[in-house]
């Protein structure tokens, strides 16, 4: 197999491409149009200009386009595309991503803001590997410098502030063939140091639409080739993340890659690629990358063993599920976990959970189709099924709106026993195929934090809920037959700790447990395909996501550092606050679904009095048998600063609210019940700092109520001082490259390179 790769700034020379200019006189005119002077009189000048970042991109990318463009029909169909740095914008146009005109103007307003900025500078060090730097440079570096490039096991780059890099060049000299050469360049290029350039190029990018790539691409950011819908965010990435172009040529030698033709002037790329095959023929080490001079969430590069975030998890969860990493991002209620969220993951080759649970159903259908109409009905995508404690004919009517519009994936959610709404959901469609085999289209991805529920999802479906579908239509009889063959769920999640209800269960404890509980229910009921296990709560910081991984589990899920994020459906004010938290700025409230029972949710305590309030309205409903039972001083007190209005006012909204809703039997047995007329107000409260916290009233800020766990003061930790610090900048795509990059480098340096399962 043979891939192309075209060769990125530095490889320019004066001359370069004087024998294309004239073959292609139309895309000639084309970028002298765009650029507004002669790119053939720059290139066959030369001079000092094509030393300048803002001419000599441009200038390269037209010569690599010519040059492919002259020499393709000659070419084999290449397997891989890839491009070093600027390279990769033939790349991209090689594969279809845009036309040359447009690849013209990118580039051009690329080079002029990577030549606007000014500056530090970059560091060649050659002959040491990547994971042994932050040992030589001995904190010469002074955590100011990152890794920009990585070209090979043994030839990097480093960018920073000038004075740093010389201190860093001095304490390398010291050290037995290790040589560092700075670099003639007016910025630290694919540093911290551009962000201000990336986003400002990434503003740009939205002006475009761009195809997914005919050929496989590999991106300079990820190592990996572009997912559907990747262009105009790798791209904008691109700028302030390192080149990770050792990594490239390993992916192009894992998959078969014999032959790399370089198009374009120079031969730089071509002799990376022999050491690389030479190496690989030796069996030498082919790794490199180090996370310690860069910013773990800009440049969470690969390191120690030969790990991928690829590599994570189970093979066969990827596989079935589609997806490139054995990642998910868990529902969060009341759409928080939105349709934008969803749909940015499921163009980006991730999955997500629509947080269904709270809304009507009018709302639930609108966003569901609109997840299906960017994604399509089979699309990469799930919705989240809440258990209904006290109302199980709305989970009834959710289940249908799921089969009626095709939706193929759900995430069951607090249940506490199996119902007929997801027994349902499950084995609708179910049947045999040729071979008499159970064949189940329907995938219930179960998050459980108790072994008894754990068990009952990890079996088969009780007798008496699939007698009672059958008969009332609801199921065939042959659906039937395979209900009580086949697991409820394949793929359990196992949540710990987290965000919203919990029973604050703690991973290293649930994980093992709930494996032996697999293992033993496989035993039990004889089934063939392996039940997955998958790890939630507390899914912070690369390496909760190792450790996860370490303990066996074969995906995992997050949860509340989605939250923080542009796609989140909540307010501004709510991500505001959650950006500022850290491990310890959370606390237990009643839960305002199942208050009369005791439940409990996670949130947050900082900038909040929700928690505080809601445990004193937990008290008084457990001391008192009615609202004029309580002291007046107490009644007072939560009127005037809990509710904002009389408890009789309060009474009559949720009333109405009940007789709306159809619950007139709820509205009958709390006036009969003082207590019970006590705990609906109660839960009236509750409902509405939900509301308030989504709307970010500010008037109502004492009372948000935000349902979050301890991981999103961790994930703070991670990305300060980066460019994800700021929570706009905080795409869940992004989140999830960041934590498991990073946990493929957390285990490559720290474990003798685990296998993939």
């Amino acid at each position: 197999m043979t891939a192309l790769v075209f060769p990125g700034q530095g490889s320019q020379r004066a001359g370069m491409g004087a024998d294309l200019f004239a073959r292609f006189p139309e895309l000639t005119a084309q970028a002298d149009a765009v650029l507004g002077y002669s790119i053939e009189e720059l290139c066959r000048t030369g001079g000092a200009e094509l030393t300048r970042t803002e001419f000599a991109q441009p200038a390269l990318f037209v010569v690599n386009a010519l040059s492919w463009l002259a020499r393709a029909p000659e070419l084999p169909a290449p397997r891989f595309l890839a491009g070093h740095s600027l390279g990769e914008y033939d790349a991209l146009f090689a594969a279809g991503c845009f036309d040359f005109a447009t690849g013209v103007r990118l580039v051009h307003r690329r080079g002029a803001l990577m030549g606007r900025a000014d500056g530090g500078g970059m560091l060649a060090v050659l002959g040491v590997p990547a994971e042994r730097l932050p040992e030589l440079m001995a904190g010469a570096d002074r955590g100011l410098v990152d890794l920009a490039n990585v070209n090979s096991a043994s030839q990097l780059v480093l960018s920073g502030p000038t004075e740093v890099l010389r201190e860093v060049s001095r304490e390398l000299s010291r050290h037995d063939g290790v040589r560092s050469v700075p670099l003639k360049v007016s910025a630290a290029f694919h540093s911290r140091y551009m962000a201000e350039a990336a986003t400002e190029f990434a503003g740009f990018l939205r002006g475009f639409t761009f195809a997914d790539p005919r050929v496989p691409v590999l991106s300079n950011v990820t190592a990996a080739p572009y997912g559907p819908g990747q262009v105009a965010e790798l791209l904008g990435r691109q700028i302030d993340h390192p080149v990770r172009w050792h990594e490239i040529t390993r992916h192009l030698l894992d998959h078969g890659v014999g032959t790399v033709e370089e198009i374009g002037p120079g031969r730089v790329l071509s002799g990376l690629w022999q050491s690389a095959r030479r190496a690989a023929a030796a069996g030498e080490d082919r790794t490199a990358g180090a996370a310690a001079t860069a910013p773990a969430a800009t440049a969470p590069a690969q390191t120690g063993a030969a790990l991928r975030a690829e590599d994570l998890g189970c093979p066969e969860f990827r596989r079935e599920y589609g997806l490139r990493l054995a990642y998910l991002a868990g529902a969060m209620f009341r759409g928080i976990a939105s349709s934008d969220l969803v749909i940015r993951l499921g163009q980006r080759g991730l999955m997500g959970f629509f947080g269904a649970g709270g809304l009507g159903l009018d709302r639930v259908e609108k966003e569901l189709l609109r997840i299906q109409e960017a994604l399509g009905v089979d699309g990469s995508y799930g919705m989240n099924l809440l258990h209904s404690v006290d109302d199980p004919s709305y989970e009834n009517s959710v289940v249908a709106l799921y089969l009626r519009h095709g939706v193929r994936t759900v995430e069951a959610a607090g249940f506490t026993q199996l119902t007929p709404a997801v027994v349902r959901f499950r084995f609708a469609g179910a049947h045999r195929d040729a071979r008499g085999g159970a064949v189940v289209p329907h995938r219930v991805l179960a998050k459980v934090s108790r072994p008894e529920v754990a068990a009952a999802f990890m079996g088969p479906a009780p007798a008496a809920i699939v007698d009672r579908l059958v008969g009332e239509g609801l199921l065939t009889a042959e659906e039937g037959r395979i209900a009580v063959e086949a697991p409820v769920s394949e793929d359990i999640c196992v949540e710990a700790d987290s965000g919203g209800h919990t029973d604050a269960g703690v991973a290293l404890t649930l994980l093992p447990a709930m494996m032996r509980h697999r293992d033993a229910a496989m035993a039990r009921h004889g089934f063939r395909r392996r039940i997955r296990i998958g790890a939630a709560g507390g899914i912070g910081a690369p390496e909760a996501v190792a450790a996860a991984f370490v303990l066996g589990a074969d995906f995992v899920l997050t949860g509340s550092v989605n939250q923080c994020s542009p796609e989140a459906g909540t307010s501004d004010t709510v991500k505001d606050i959650l950006a500022g938290l850290d491990v310890q700025d959370t606390a237990y409230a009643p839960a305002g679904d199942m208050f009369e029972l005791g439940a409990r949710v996670q949130v947050v305590r900082k900038s909040t009095m929700f928690a505080a309030r809601g445990n004193k309205l937990y008290q008084l409903y457990r001391q008192y048998d009615g609202w004029e039972s309580v002291d007046e001083a107490t009644r007072r007190l939560v009127e005037e600063t809990y509710f904002k209005r009389p408890f009789a006012e309060a009474w009559q909204e949720t009333r109405a609210h009940h007789l709306a809703k159809g619950r007139a039997a709820e509205v009958e047995k709390a006036e009969r019940s003082p207590k019970h007329l006590m705990a609906l107000v109660f839960r009236w409260y509750f409902a509405r700092t939900v509301s308030w916290a989504l709307d970010g009233d500010p008037a109502q800020r004492v009372n948000f109520q935000i349902q979050c766990g301890p991981a999103i003061g961790a994930f703070n930790h991670v990305v300060r001082g980066t460019a994800l610090e700021d929570w706009r900048a905080r795409h869940v795509d992004l989140i999830a490259d960041t934590l498991m990059t990073g946990a493929a480098d957390v285990l490559g340096r720290r474990l003798p390179a685990p296998a993939a399962r």
